[in-house]
């Protein structure tokens, strides 16, 4: 899932895009209207962030901008503005929802997670030969076979898939999966590979995780039904 934030507070966004990612969606940023209208025209996103208060143009120009080129993404205004008019005017010109600052991270996430949902832009599922994961419902599969995946299992899992047949290195997992403020033995992704390994390959006789020395990790289709 991609969010586009469209802020000119760097400290804001910095902390946006830190937090986002954190939580697995792909965020680019912009820090003007100008170039968050461009970015959200022509690279798309399934969901705005968009800060009111912009240089060049200034949220709702590119809100109403948005709408009256059929640009349907939804759109969460950010503002520092408070006030039914703020609020009603960020409304009528496209936007879904409206967030005043000061807000919590927590608040804003939960609003965008309903955008989506209410937008129907559920991930689909994935699979790699028949090892089958629903990044939406976090479940996961070897060929008919529920199989049961802690939280940290499952991510680690789901960014191996969606890079089916591409060699990772431990660090690429432990900056696309931990959260980015972790300290701790870079060799925690070895243990989350075996215990993975454990969990989708030895019970079934398979070997879809792949060890490339030197340089990480793969997952592909090892040749079984699917």
């Amino acid at each position: 899932m991609k969010v586009l934030v469209i802020e000119d507070d760097e400290r804001t966004a910095s902390a946006l895009r830190r937090g986002l990612e954190a939580e697995h969606y792909t965020v680019e940023v912009a820090n003007d209207g100008i170039d968050g209208l461009w970015l959200a025209t022509e690279t798309g996103a399934d969901v705005i962030v968009l800060d009111i208060m912009l240089p060049g143009l200034n949220g709702y120009v590119v809100c109403r901008e948005l709408r009256e080129r059929g640009i349907r993404t939804p759109i969460l205004m950010l503002t520092a503005k408070g006030g039914e008019w703020d609020e009603a005017e960020g409304l009528d010109t496209g936007a879904d929802d409206y967030l005043v600052k000061p807000f919590s991270f927590t608040v804003l996430l939960a609003r965008v997670r309903a955008l989506l949902r209410r937008a129907g832009d559920v991930p689909s599922p994935l699979a790699v030969g028949d090892v089958r994961i629903d990044p939406g419902a976090r479940r996961t599969w070897r060929g008919d076979v529920e199989i049961e995946l802690t939280s940290r299992q499952f991510e680690v899992l789901e960014y191996l898939v969606r890079r089916a047949g591409r060699v990772q290195s431990k660090r690429e997992i432990l900056d696309g999966v931990w959260p980015h403020d972790f300290d701790g033995d870079p060799n925690i992704v070895e243990v989350y590979i075996r215990r993975l390994r454990r969990a989708i390959d030895e019970p079934f006789g398979r070997r879809s995780i792949e060890t490339v020395r030197g340089a990480g990790y793969r997952i592909v289709d090892d040749g079984g039904p699917g």
